[in-house]
């Protein structure tokens, strides 16, 4: 990199032997991918918190958009090479794709549709279609110019200039890496921030915005550099013409499939009355790996999960790192932090070893360890959401109803119900966990010190209830509070609410937010606070105000927090759990984050060296093409998976992604086995010996039939 920048400091179009122009192409890249996968961080959050889909639509939009990127590409490099050249293709495409980015972004202000200024969207069909639209366009655009970014840096340098021209592409992925590591990282805490006109939330229009402006400037750039480029005319796509060969071969094998005609060695030789020995020759080599790719699109079903599934994962567990909070969206920054790592190790350390164990590692072989790793990672996400469900609270269903008793008073209560169900003794200040019953009437004795009273009570289906009890000088109080939750909170949030155990009324104010005035024994609703931290509770009741330090509350649990004392500045409350915090922290995502990573090292950057070592130098744009819709058709296989298992338990999809891809790796492996290995080099070389040998056959054979015509 250090030749890059001082070639930017001689002014002149070449400096040490790299073309200037390459300079704007890195950077042009880096803001490019800054922008996608910043986009793609925080898109599944975007979908269930802002449109609010459940988890299995926010999957399958996702999964679908992600498979449209990688069938995109396929048009692009048509358009390219047919008809605009990669220049123009690379312009006006992401003139297409920064259109998109800013759609996404206005799509997701909250002010846009919220009339009531309630902080929630009022018409959510407008910002679907408008997210929808920036999608599409999205897609065509980053999947358009994909193909032609890196040929077109490539079509840069002259013959000569190899060894400068794959050090380009070293720093190319590079640059790739750093702008998906970077973007993974800052969108996130953007997206954490609070924004907003009238009512403050999560800041979506900057998650989206930021990768819009860098959209922009790596438009901006791209066209600065023109003056320098080297252009190269279209010249026709050999994917055209791949197709069109592969078309006449079925159609002529058709037509002569009597038994009259005498058969060929291989189908396509049908293709040899039109199309010259040499193309058939290369398009066999090509059909061979493309066969290979069959079983590929499972380990992307897995891969790309990473951005769906293990991100839902994660925002069901603890984010508290010490200092630092992660947001769940930032999980995926392991994958290409550990790329950066694993790459140039398992290069330089890993492979070395294997040798020196006598092992010939072979590509084939080194994909079937990337299938079996990926395999692997899923299993152990399993192992992962099984901890996280022991720990999820049990909600009760539509036939059944849930009670929780707090005493409020000095004395232990204890409370019988009907239907011989055991009676429960609750401490002073303490309170039960909620018990299930089935959703009828119901009666209960309460008994607490000396005094006696009878409760009666209509449960409806599928709500919890809170039962504040107090013995007082005179009576037994009884308060009914309606618990109106009945699922854990999301993103990592807090709900707590108060309950006043003073005489007198109270105004309460926790942090910033202010609860309605509460009269005494009477509870306030659920308020939504940030998880990881404590704040300030301040109370004030007849001119008296006090205060104190909540404690810490984790991330999604839910809390009643009593007031009980305040008296010249001091302030005695309990807190009493309603649902527990996330308990299973994020870093147990780590192993599974890992494994996939090992995965992709072994499996991704072998694939596609192992593609371009079996085919003919003018065909690896076919097998470019077939590399990307394998990633297309693993997403597309994410879609009918999710939507066909009707597995209600993830631990338990995760389980079956497994399985499916341990079945493909077995069936690979077999297919590997039976593959042999060629050199496109070896087989040029025949057929140029081959064409040399019919010229001078042609030739002796016309030089004869000269001589013969002198003689007569």
């Amino acid at each position: 990199s250090s030749d890059l920048t001082l070639s930017v400091s001689c002014l002149q179009p070449s400096c040490f032997g790299y073309p200037l122009s390459i300079f704007f192409i890195i950077i042009n890249e880096f803001c490019e991918r800054f922008s996608y996968y910043g986009m793609r961080a925080v898109l599944v959050l975007y979908f269930k918190y802002f449109l609010q889909w459940d988890d299995n639509l926010s999957t399958a939009i996702y999964h679908t958009f992600v498979a449209l990127c990688y069938l995109t590409p396929i048009l692009g490099a048509l358009i390219a090479d047919s008809w605009l050249g990669k220049f123009k293709t690379i312009v006006s495409l992401s003139i297409v794709y920064t259109i998109g980015q800013a759609v996404m972004s206005v799509s997701s202000i909250n002010d846009l549709t919220d009339q009531n200024r309630d902080g929630s969207p009022d018409n959510i069909p407008v910002h679907i279609a408008l997210s929808m639209i920036g999608l599409i366009l999205i897609a065509l655009g980053t999947g358009g110019i994909k193909p032609c970014v890196s040929a077109f840096g490539g079509d840069q340098f002259d013959d000569d200039q190899e060894k400068q021209r794959s050090r380009f592409f070293s720093i190319f992925y590079l640059s790739i890496n750093a702008g998906s590591l970077l973007s993974t990282i800052i969108t996130p805490i953007l997206r954490a921030q609070e924004c907003g006109i009238h009512s403050k939330q999560r800041c979506y229009p900057l998650a989206f915005g930021v990768p819009a402006a860098l959209m922009a400037i790596s438009l901006v750039v791209f066209i600065v550099g023109s003056g320098m480029y080297k252009k190269v005319q279209p010249q026709g796509n050999i994917m055209v013409q791949v197709s069109k060969c592969i078309g006449f071969a079925i159609k002529n094998r058709f037509r002569h499939r009597s038994k009259a005609f005498p058969k060929r060695e291989h189908w396509l030789d049908w293709a040899s009355e039109k199309y010259d020995k040499r193309l058939i020759a290369q398009i066999k080599m090509v059909l061979k790996v493309l066969f290979l790719y069959i079983p590929l699109p499972m380990f992307w079903a897995l891969f790309d999960q990473q951005g769906s599934r293990w991100t839902l994962q994660a925002t069901t567990m603890d984010g508290n790192f010490g200092a630092i909070q992660i947001q769940p969206d930032q999980m995926q920054t392991v994958n290409p932090i550990l790329i950066i790592i694993m790459v140039p190790v398992v290069d330089a350390v890993v492979y070395p070893l294997i040798k020196k164990c006598k092992i010939n590692f072979t590509p084939l072989r080194k994909i079937t360890v990337g299938m079996f790793l990926a395999s692997l990672a899923f299993v152990a996400a399993a192992l992962v959401q099984v901890q996280i469900d022991k720990t999820l609270p049990v909600f009760p269903t539509a036939q059944q109803s849930q009670i929780k008793v707090i005493n409020l008073g000095t004395d232990n209560a204890t409370i019988n119900f009907e239907r011989e169900l055991q009676p429960v003794t609750v401490m002073s200040m303490k309170s039960t966990d909620y018990m299930m019953f089935e959703a009828s009437k119901l009666q209960l004795t309460i008994t607490s010190g000396n005094k006696t009273t009878d409760e009666f009570i209509t449960l409806p289906g599928g709500t919890r209830h809170t039962l504040a009890v107090k013995n007082n000088e005179t009576e037994i109080a009884v308060k009914w509070l309606l618990d109106n939750v009945t699922s854990k909170p999301e993103e990592g949030n807090n709900l707590i609410r108060f309950i006043n155990n003073l005489p007198d009324p109270v105004n309460i104010t926790m942090g910033d937010v202010s609860f309605e005035p509460l009269w005494p024994l009477s509870g306030s609703d659920y308020k939504l606070f940030p998880g990881g931290r404590e704040d300030r509770i301040t109370v004030i009741t007849n001119s008296m105000t006090c205060s104190v330090i909540s404690k810490a509350f984790g991330f999604g649990s839910a809390y009643t927090i009593v007031i009980n004392e305040c008296s010249e500045d001091r302030l005695n409350v309990t807190h009493s759990e309603d649902i527990p915090p996330n308990t299973v922290h994020m870093a147990w995502q780590i192993p599974q984050y890992f494994i996939l990573t090992c995965a992709e090292v072994v499996f991704s950057v072998t694939g596609l060296e192992f593609s371009y070592s079996q085919a003919p130098s003018n065909m690896k744009a076919v097998l470019q093409a077939g590399w990307l819709l394998t990633v297309a058709v693993g997403n597309i296989i994410v879609l009918i998976v999710a939507g066909a298992s009707k597995l209600s338990e993830q631990w338990a999809e995760y389980v079956l992604f497994a399985a499916l891809l341990l079945a493909v790796c077995i069936i690979f492996a077999v297919m590997a086995y039976f593959y042999t290995y060629v050199d496109p080099n070896e087989v040029e070389a025949r057929l140029d010996e081959e064409e040399k040998n019919k010229v001078k056959k042609e030739q002796d054979v016309y030089e004869k039939q000269a001589e013969a015509d002198s003689q007569m």
